[in-house]
């Protein structure tokens, strides 16, 4: 889930300390795996800051935006924001290129960054497993082979092009950390 907040003029510093407080404390809370926050960068001037969860499911998802926790900060936030939260859920290979304050980089960008991890995957399990693998039914060897492709995509490259691409994939945003 990616939610953007505008801040209001002179009141980052004070939403920046109460978001980083609110983050450390939620990362508690059941069905949640992690949290990113996006600062503005200094020289944008933009007041838009991005939050970025993940969560194990979806019921832990809508669990959490009910709780007591999310609705307190909320609370304590309220003087320090304008207007209503943005909330947008991100899926498939559309989280690989999070970005909460943006649609995005462009499809052409997403394709080249998603064939960059994908070919050296594929040719280094090609050489190490899919040797393992080559006397096996054609059926059961392409399942295997693809489920360590999507693995490996997923959890290691993935995460590593879009940071290394994070400049190109987003120019708007390439002081921004991730």
């Amino acid at each position: 889930m990616a939610i953007v907040r505008r801040v209001k003029p002179g009141r980052e510093r004070d939403f920046e300390r109460e978001l980083l407080a609110f983050a450390q404390r939620s990362l508690v809370e059941p069905g949640t795996r992690g949290v990113h926050l996006i600062y503005p960068s200094p020289s944008s001037g933009s007041n838009e800051y991005g939050i970025l969860r993940t969560f194990v499911s979806e019921s832990d998802r809508a669990a959490f935006y009910k709780s007591a926790l999310y609705r307190e900060w909320l609370t304590t936030i309220e003087p320090l924001v304008d207007g209503e939260p943005k909330y947008r859920e991100l899926h498939g290979l559309e989280a690989w290129f999070r970005n909460p304050t943006s649609d995005g980089p462009p499809l052409w960008k997403m394709a080249i960054a998603t064939y960059l991890g994908v070919v050296p995957v594929v040719m280094f399990l090609a050489l190490t497993i899919g040797r393992m693998l080559q006397n096996w039914n054609f059926v059961l060897n392409n399942i295997v082979f693809n489920a360590f492709v999507v693995a490996l995509l997923t959890w290691v490259v993935m995460p590593l092009i879009t940071r290394a691409l994070h400049g190109w994939l987003n120019p708007k945003y390439e002081n921004t950390i991730i």
